[in-house]
């Protein structure tokens, strides 16, 4: 069977003498794991098409035994500029492995792929703050994937706002200051819980139209990170390196 879509690469590795083997985030079949026979050879027409955060259309086999073979593919974006920045590269690596980490296998993704790609594109144009966009790809990819923490109301008298209010990176639960539990929470200003609700509610066009002030970006950052950690329960050596990089 042979069928057309588009995707983005999120991992790549050699096999063979000239082969890759490539994870794709395709937009109707989710994360497939596919082989480009060839694609190391530089003189192979599919080499920078098949390359690591490359977006692409692709013409691809799938074998009787559930193999993807790619067969052909043509560079709509492979998104140069990042080479140019080892913080902005590192950040893409880790969208690129939480999406490995999040998305569907075999079904319609392209929520999923919409939002990497509008937030590589985001990185390759230096015009936002880095961790804005990192936490918007966290905390929306965290929703598509059906972890939205409850952040309509406070989880205890159903207080929509307080002037602060307290966020558990655990439960992902919602607590005014008069309901804040004893276990620890996360103080954030009302401005900070907006943009989280912004983030969540948002049609996907309007994600990243919401301004902070820097330490308040950086404090939605933390929070966006600590969540996802917890709710994945693993470490991310992408986000780790960009976290130092970028210190």
């Amino acid at each position: 069977m042979t069928f057309k879509t588009d995707g983005i690469i999120i991992r790549e590795g050699a096999t063979g003498e000239q082969d890759r083997i490539v994870t794709v985030l395709t937009r109707d079949r989710g994360v497939i794991k596919a082989f480009a026979n060839g694609a190391r050879n530089p003189k192979n027409k599919n080499v920078s098409s098949t390359g690591l955060l490359c977006y692409s259309d692709f013409l691809i086999n799938k074998t009787q035994k559930g193999i993807y073979v790619i067969r052909e593919a043509i560079a709509k974006e492979v998104f140069f500029s990042l080479r140019s920045d080892i913080v902005r590269l590192s950040l893409a690596q880790y969208f690129a492995e939480l999406t490995y980490e999040l998305s569907p296998r075999e079904e319609n993704s392209g929520e999923y792929l919409s939002l990497l790609l509008n937030s590589i594109y985001l990185l390759s144009q230096g015009k936002r703050n880095l961790r804005q966009i990192k936490a918007v790809l966290e905390m929306r990819m965290l929703s598509i994937a059906g972890y939205m923490p409850s952040i309509v109301a406070c989880a205890s008298c159903g207080s929509f706002e307080s002037e602060t209010m307290f966020f558990s990176t655990v439960t992902g639960e919602l607590f005014c200051e008069e309901c804040k539990p004893l276990e620890k929470t996360v103080k954030l200003p009302l401005g900070v819980v907006t943009a989280i609700r912004h983030i969540c509610f948002s049609e996907s066009g309007k994600i990243f139209s919401f301004s902070l002030p820097e330490e308040r970006i950086t404090l939605l950052s933390d929070v966006t990170e600590k969540y996802l950690r917890n709710i994945t329960a693993r470490r991310y050596k992408t986000l780790d390196f960009f976290n130092m990089m970028s210190d």
